[in-house]
C-alpha cells in the first residue's frame, strides 16, 4: 500500500486532520465581520476557512478587503479552548495516521494554524503524539507554498532530500509546497470540485486517505477524486 511507499510523511492539518464545525466557523466570520464593518457570507466564509479560492490574502484582495486587519481580527476573536472544543478529526485520517505510527515512520505537521491555536487542538483530540514535530507556518518562516516550512519539518524529523517523503493537504498551496521541497504530494478532496470551483493537481489524488492504505505502493497514480 501506498503508506509503505514512503520514508516519512507530512501533514497539513485544517481540512486534512481535523475540522472545525460550521457553527463555530459561522460565528468567527460574524465577529471579524461586525469588527471590519462587512458582513461575510456563508460561502465566503467556507472559501476563507478551507482556503477553496487559493491563497486567502489573494481572496482577501479580490474581495477588496485589506488582509493585515481581517487577520488582526480574525486571531483575536479565536479562543483556543473554544476552537479545540468545536473541533473533530477526520476518521479517514486518524485510521492514515495511526496505521503509520504503529510502523514507527516519522510523521509531521506544517500548518497555517497559529501555535496558539494549534497546541490546545492537538491537546484537545489527544493527538499531539501522534507528530514528531509541528511547524506552524508565520511571516518570519514563510507560509505554503513557500518550501521553508517543509524543510523546517523535515529538519524536525532528522531526513532529507534522500529520505523518500510525502505531504497530504486539502489545498494547492499544500501540493505547491511539496512539490517546492521536492516531496511527492497527496491532495484530500474534502469539498469536492464543484464546490472548489476548480481540480487541484498532485501525485495521488483521493476523496478518503483510506484509498492510499488501499492502493498498492507502486502505483502512483490513485486517484478517487
Amino acid at each position: 500500500m501506498v503508506a509503505d511507499a514512503y520514508d516519512f510523511w507530512l501533514f497539513d492539518l485544517d481540512g486534512t486532520v481535523i475540522d472545525a464545525e460550521w457553527a463555530y466557523i459561522r460565528g468567527v466570520f460574524d465577529r471579524v465581520g461586525q469588527r471590519l464593518g462587512r458582513r461575510f457570507t456563508d460561502r465566503e466564509a467556507e472559501i476563507l476557512w478551507h482556503g477553496l479560492g487559493g491563497p486567502r490574502n489573494a481572496t482577501l484582495q479580490e474581495w477588496g478587503i485589506d488582509p493585515d486587519p481581517f487577520w488582526d481580527a480574525f486571531h483575536e476573536i479565536e479562543e483556543p479552548q473554544q476552537r479545540a472544543e468545536a473541533t473533530y478529526l477526520h476518521d479517514d485520517a486518524a485510521t492514515f495516521l495511526r496505521t503509520i505510527t504503529d510502523r514507527s515512520t516519522p510523521v509531521g505537521l506544517v500548518t497555517h494554524c497559529q501555535e496558539f491555536l494549534t497546541d490546545p487542538v492537538l491537546r484537545h483530540l489527544d493527538i499531539d503524539d501522534w507528530f514528531d514535530t509541528v511547524v506552524c507556518c508565520t511571516d518570519e518562516l514563510g507560509w505554503k507554498p513557500d518550501p521553508q516550512p517543509v524543510r523546517q519539518a523535515m529538519n524536525g524529523l532528522g531526513v532529507d532530500t534522500d529520505h523518500h517523503g510525502a505531504l497530504v493537504g486539502d489545498a494547492a498551496v499544500d501540493i505547491g509546497a511539496a512539490w517546492n521541497a521536492g516531496l511527492d504530494s497527496v491532495h484530500v478532496e474534502r469539498h469536492g470540485h464543484d464546490t472548489r470551483g476548480r481540480c487541484v493537481l498532485g501525485d495521488y489524488r483521493v476523496n478518503t486517505l483510506d484509498a492510499l492504505l488501499a492502493a498498492p505502493a507502486t502505483d502512483g497514480g490513485v486517484d478517487d477524486a
